[in-house]
């Protein structure tokens, strides 16, 4: 293969090499395996750990600094910046915390804390900015968690019917919190799902409220039924239930289900 062609094959694979050394490092900062405070090994040694270019490594700790897990100094080497100085609402600092397995219970109540500042709010805006095609997505997701009959159909749905208002207070501003909003929503569903017993079947009609005075423009009337959806779901996170494991993965179990009409 010509020295050409060889470049070009590590051009395309740059990105991902990338991602890979800003994903493992990003995580092992954000659950304090590397502790705050704490100097990132040499990049000579983080090119071999990874088998990865100085390039890759270079690009990699230059987004952990702009989202604010490192501080970059000559001389002083790359050295974990503490939590406070993180970027808490960027989409990779919120996976790389929230993990895969048991997510902190203080970390995601602290997160409800925000959405509880601005999903009323968001709620209210778009009953009063909401297009028709907003109120038919919004009523869409509502009558798919409505429908849902397993899991990942009932999380799909409850994360469309949040976006959706976002979208539709047509501020870019609170539309920027799509990312965050999505990732605290799959964050909060991982820990419901396998420990809050009935939190997505009482908090349906919450729902339900919500979607119709949006579409009745009633601004007052969709922030206190938000409100009230967010606040259920805080409260069932701040008190843990030991209910039974969940089967077929649904939220609840078959002969459980409450239909809310």
């Amino acid at each position: 293969m010509s020295a050409k062609r060889v470049k070009s094959a590590e051009k395309r694979l740059k990105p991902g090499r990338i991602q890979a050394v800003l994903t493992t490092l990003g995580r092992e900062i954000a659950q304090q395996i590397i502790p705050a405070g704490a100097v990132l090994p040499p990049e000579s040694d983080l090119e071999v750990r990874f088998g990865v270019g100085r390039g890759v490594v270079r690009e990699a700790i230059k987004t952990l600094s702009g989202k604010g897990l490192v501080s970059v100094r000559p001389r002083h080497g790359t050295r974990v910046l503490p939590s406070r100085d993180w970027s808490l609402l960027d989409r990779d600092v919120l996976n790389w915390l929230v993990g895969h397995d048991k997510p902190d219970r203080a970390l995601l109540l602290a997160i409800q804390e925000v959405r509880s500042i601005i999903e009323p709010a968001a709620a209210s805006l778009a009953a009063i900015r909401a297009t028709k095609e907003d109120r038919l997505r919004i009523n869409a997701a509502w009558k798919a968690m409505e429908a849902s009959d397993e899991q990942a159909a009932a999380t799909a749905a409850d994360k469309a019917f949040h976006l959706a208002i976002l979208d539709a207070t047509h501020n870019p501003v609170l539309q920027g919190f799509r990312g965050a909003i999505d990732t605290i929503l799959s964050a909060v569903f991982l820990v419901a799902v396998d420990s809050v017993g009935g939190w997505f079947d009482d908090n349906l009609q919450n729902h339900a409220v919500v979607a119709r005075a949006i579409e009745e423009g009633d601004a007052k009337k969709a922030r206190k039924a938000m409100e009230r959806v967010i606040s259920l779901t805080q409260s069932k996170l701040s008190r843990p239930s030991a209910g039974a494991r969940h089967r077929n993965g649904r939220p609840n179990a078959p002969g459980n289900r409450r239909r809310v009409k």
